[in-house]
């Protein structure tokens, strides 16, 4: 995260372990950061991750992105 970022109110970053469908908690935070952009995305507002690469994505297109960047889901 750069200077002119803002982490979202709380401001802790959580640590998850995703699996299908839903994910674990392994350290509490607020926020987990996207694998492809970097932006901090609210817990209540994730909805896009990857279980082999375990890794959150922000929006649908940042997780599209990665599919075409590795080739593989």
């Amino acid at each position: 995260m750069n200077r002119h970022e803002r982490q979202p109110v709380g401001g802790i970053e959580a640590k998850l372990e995703f699996g299908d469908g839903d994910y674990r908690v392994v350290r509490p935070g607020s926020f987990v950061r996207c694998g492809v952009t970097g932006q901090p995305i609210p817990l209540d507002q994730l909805r896009y991750w990857n279980i082999a690469r375990q890794e959150a994505y922000a929006t649908v297109e940042a997780k599209m992105q990665r599919l075409q960047e590795t080739g593989r889901d």
